[in-house]
This record gives C-alpha cells, structure tokens and sequence, in this order.
C-alpha cells in the first residue's frame, strides 16, 4: 500500500480522498524539518502547501518519494531541480485558487484607489478627514498585466468588467488569445509607460526577478499604482519604497515579500503603501478546492500513473497511463540495447511509431527511450530527467508517427545518428503488453528481451554457430536461447544469444577472435 505524507494543514477533506484511494496517510502539519529528514523515506508522495520546504537533503532521503504535491501554485519551496535529478514528480494546483488570488489582487486595487485603509483607520480614530481621502475612479482608466495566464486572465475579466482598459505583457501569450480575453499585448516598456495601475501575475524565475526594478520604476508613469500578489522578488523592495516616497508612485499594495513571513520589511509604514500576509489564495473555498486537487492527482499518480499539472512530467491521463505503461516499458528496454551497444559519440535520438503505438503520446514514450540509452553513461538518470540531460549535452531528440500500413499491429523504432553511422531497433507489443525484438539493423530478428545476451554481427558462413558454441561450451556458458537473422544468404547476419553465466571480457575477446564476427557486446536488460 502506497504511504503519503501531509506536512502542512489543509482540508482534512483531503485525508478522506486519500483513504478512500486506499493510500495511508500521515498527517503532521508543522512538522520540523529535522522530523521530516528523519522520516521521508517512509513515503511514496508527500503532500505540502507553502510552509514546508523540501530541501535537497530532504530529497536526498526520500529514497522511496515518487511525488511531491503543492496544494498551490507557487513551488518556491520545493528544490525541483532536485526532486527532477531523482525521479521525483512535483505537482502543483495551478487553477484551485486563481479565481481567489484574482479577485485579492482586484481588492488591493480598489482599497488603493480610495484609500480604504487609511481612511479606516483615521474614521475609527474620530477625525473624520474627509477631505485628506481624495481618491480617484478606475473607470477607463489603463490597467496593465504583467502575466496573464491562469490568475492574470481572470483579473483582466475583472478589471474590463470595471470598464478599464487593459494591457498584457506575456511572452507567451498568443494574439489570438488576447484579442479573445479582450486584452491588447504590448511590450514591457510600452505597459510601463502607459499604465494607471500595474498588477504582477508571473512566477519568479531568473527572468522575471525584480522585473520591476528601479529602472522600471521610472518608466512608470508618475501617479501610478503598483500590485503584488504573485511571488516576492519580483519587486525590487528598496526601489519601489523610494519611488513612494518621492510620489513617483501614488501607491502600492503587496501580498508577498522577498522573505516571508514578513515581520520586517523595508516597505512597512512607507507612504500609501498597503501589506496583506500572502492572503490571495486564502479563502475558505480555495482552501478545500487546492486540498481537493492536490489529494486526487497524487492518488491518480501513485495508484495508476496518471500525471496532472507536473512541472517536471508530461501530462498523463488516468485512461492514457495503463495504455502507455507497456510501451513505455519497450521503449526503455530498445534505449537498454542502444545504449549498451553505442560507444561512439550521439548526434541525435529519433523515435518512430507505427499502428496502434502511432495513436499515443509521445513524451513519456521518448523520455523512457533516452532513460535507456543515456543510463550506461549517467547513474541519476531517470524518465523525469532524461530529455533535461539530454538537452543539456547537446543531444537532439525527436519523434515521428507514422500514418501507414505496418507489419504490426504496434511497432516502436528507436534510431541513433553516431559519428560512424546509424544504429537501430524495432520492437512491437505480444499480445499488447509483452515485449519483443523485431529487427536489429533493418535485418529481421525474433528475440524477447532476456536478462543477458551476446549481441553479435557476423558474416553468414558455414561454422559460426558451430564455433561460438563451442567456445561458450568450453567456457561453461550454457546458451538459454538462439535467435539468428541476416539481410541476405552469406551476407551480413546478426545473433542474439541468450545466456545463463557471466561471460567475462577474456571469453569476450575470445568471441570477437573469431573468423566471421564483426563485433560480440554483452546486454543486460532489466
């Protein structure tokens, strides 16, 4: 039975979802970091909102940790390049709270415009200054989205509904999209330069830190307003204190900080500025709906493979995962035999699938595949990580399906381009699940794929099986299994020799001594 643990207080709806999937769950929230490193291994998944922070050392523990879920959007707090170089899916739940967040981020803009808090404050003081809270409508007035996917589209519905015009700057925005979110796409100095009221909707990564920036600042039109509900430091903090300060700008309002949680910070007690514990995705309905979410993707995952809202995996279905398991098996098992056999340098991967296999997604099929040629030569190497590492050295990969008759009813072909030449394999599917060898170099082959084998290229002539029988028998290597293929009579021929012992590099030399073979590799499979 698979084990999960929730590290931080959610819905207890959620402990329910996990019980009823037959999954045991441990619910700690507030753990201690050192309680966590001391228990990780136990578990399959881990469950987390944003108190928890998973840490290389805690991954690095996590010996059986398959996934770890983000009840939320933000994974800030997860090392994902850790949890990737493991094998270790990291889920978030990017639509559970947007309609939350959306509508905080609308709030600080209304309570900035008019002054709210501050005209709260001093009413309930009995000054009642009137005259000292003169704010201003938001009505046609320009409203610019820094980010405009999930969250930020929302508050774009919401900010046209409030009759303003609104500007999108979002590198992967397509016009078409804009044009029907009713949105205009402009570049990043144009929104600065145009906008009565900015409001940031974009993860922080190396790109976007302190995208508002000092600089920007300035670009900003004197008497604008400036919103932060999205991630702390993509504000430059000391900047934008100093531009309220001088009235560059009219106000800002922020929900998250560079260090959280924020009992200090440079912009406190700064001039029409306005502060919120990172409440956007906190209401009662967020709360449940991210709890929710988060509880059935890992339940999917860890029960039947089904991948939803990865940052590290592509999506898998729950209908598609038990459809691709035993081609993502043949897949690795063809890279197994690539890898094994290739010691010249890779220039590119291909992939090709026909029949039945040309109906599938092909991510997690090419990422198993590159897990299998790449293992030989990187131990960390897994199908959350291969096409990374793959990308990282330069390799090009690619995949194509083919739209044609076959001899199969499912056939996968995996192909290296080396420095030498092309190395191939075809393998397809028994009965829909059993893997099998069909052709090794464009020459047909029947071979399962046996726990060792002796790969061999040899020329077809009288005496070789004869010969390498021998051999093996003088040896003490007992053959299990014999399968022989050639491109034509006398031409070139290629062995796979199943075997019960170890055949040590000394035997192997012996093989490769012999008259006719080209080349003798040794080939586990797992």
């Amino acid at each position: 039975m698979a084990k999960v643990l929730i590290s931080d207080k959610i819905s207890e709806s959620a402990i329910q979802i996990f019980k009823n999937n037959k999954i045991e769950v441990d619910y700690k929230p507030g753990i201690s970091e050192d309680e966590l490193n001391s228990i990780i291994h136990n578990y399959d998944g881990l469950a987390i909102r944003s108190a928890t922070k998973v840490t290389e050392s805690i991954i690095e523990k996590a010996i059986k940790l398959k996934v770890i879920g983000r009840a939320g959007i933000g994974t800030d707090n997860i090392d994902k390049k850790a949890a990737t170089k493991k094998g270790i899916i990291v889920m978030n739940t990017p639509f559970g709270n947007a309609v939350t967040t959306a509508e905080h981020a609308i709030a600080l803009m209304m309570s900035l415009v008019r002054m709210i808090p501050s005209a709260n404050e001093s009413t309930q003081l009995g000054k009642w200054e009137k005259s000292s809270f003169n704010g201003v409508e938001v009505t046609n007035k320009i409203f610019g989205l820094i980010g405009c996917g999930n969250i930020g589209s929302i508050v774009a519905s919401r900010a046209i509904g409030l009759k303003m015009k609104v500007l999108a700057f979002d590198p992967f925005l397509k016009e078409e999209k804009a044009k029907e979110l009713g949105v205009k796409k402009v570049d990043l100095d144009d929104l600065l330069k145009l906008s009565d009221v900015i409001s940031l909707h974009t993860p922080l990564t190396e790109e976007t830190k302190n995208i508002i920036s000092a600089d920007a600042i300035n670009k900003m039109k004197k008497g604008s307003r400036l919103i932060n509900c999205a991630r702390g430091g993509l504000v430059d903090e000391n900047a934008c204190r100093a531009a309220l300060e001088n009235n560059h700008l009219a106000g800002a309002a922020f929900d998250v900080f560079v260090e959280e949680p924020a009992h200090n910070n440079v912009l406190f007690k700064a001039p029409n500025f306005i502060a919120t514990p990172h409440l956007g995705a906190s209401t009662k309905e967020a709360q449940e709906n991210v709890a929710l979410q988060i509880a059935e993707q890992i339940s999917n995952f860890l029960n039947d493979g089904a991948v939803s809202n990865a940052l590290n995996f592509p999506t898998l279905t729950a209908e598609e995962a038990p459809l691709l398991k035993p081609y993502i098996r043949l897949s690795y098992l063809l890279g197994t035999f690539l890898g094994q056999v290739t010691s010249e340098n890779i220039k590119n991967i291909r992939l090709e699938m026909e029949g039945k296999a040309a109906s599938l997604k092909d991510e997690p099929i090419i990422a198993n595949l590159l897990t299998g040629i790449l293992e030989p030569n990187f131990n960390s190497i897994n199908n959350v990580n291969s096409r990374e590492i793959a990308n990282s050295k330069g390799l090009d990969f690619s995949s194509v399906k083919h739209d044609r008759r076959c001899d199969y009813e499912t056939l996968i072909t995996a192909s290296i381009k080396h420095e030498k030449g092309i190395r191939t394999i075809s393998g397809t599917l028994i009965g829909g699940y059993m893997p099998r060898i069909v052709s090794i170099q464009n020459i047909p082959i029947e071979s399962s794929f046996p726990n060792t084998a002796l790969y061999l290229r040899n020329y077809d002539k009288p005496g070789f099986i004869g010969d390498l029988g021998q051999l093996l028998g003088q040896n003490n290597i007992n053959i299990a299994s014999f399968h022989l293929g050639r491109r034509e009579k006398s031409g070139e021929a290629i062995a796979l020799v199943e075997i019960d012992q170890i055949i040590d590099e000394i035997v192997l030399d012996k093989i490769k001594n012999l008259p006719q073979v080209v080349r003798a590799n040794v080939i586990n499979f797992k």
